[in-house]
């Protein structure tokens, strides 16, 4: 496989970390109130403890995405913003009470805030130089 087609690849992948944070909203608005009466919550803790972790953790994260980028590089950040992602799949998955699925959730927003930092800088990293015709 030749290294422009390897790059557009990458490049691809990487960009899907942006769909992440609308993929979650949609999910998530689907099962609203059947989580709602299923932990038979208020509305207030429901909407500011259940639903806005995600965008508190997203918030954090894209303020906080640059650290572990600067410390570790692109790559791993953005294999800890899979980790993080799969800890909140399987955690929200298996959450027994609505704390911990607000925790959940919570990695997952730091996950996509991350990844709203590192995604975009890898991909710059990866693109080919100006001189370069084959991107696309």
């Amino acid at each position: 496989m030749s290294k422009i087609r390897m790059v557009n690849i990458f490049a691809i992948i990487a960009a899907f970390s942006g769909f992440l944070f609308g993929f979650d909203m949609v999910v998530i608005s689907g099962a609203d109130q059947t989580l709602q009466a299923l932990w038979k919550s208020s509305n207030l803790f429901h909407g500011m403890v259940i639903m806005a972790t995600a965008l508190w953790g997203t918030v954090l994260g894209s303020i906080y995405g640059h650290l572990p980028t600067n410390k570790w590089g692109i790559k791993p950040t953005l294999l800890i913003v899979g980790i993080l992602f799969a800890l909140s799949a399987l955690g929200s998955a298996f959450a027994s009470d609505p704390y911990f699925f607000a925790f959940a959730r919570f990695l997952g927003g730091i996950g996509i805030g991350a990844s709203t930092i590192a995604a975009p800088a890898y991909i710059s990293e990866i693109a080919p130089s100006k001189g370069d015709k084959y991107f696309f």
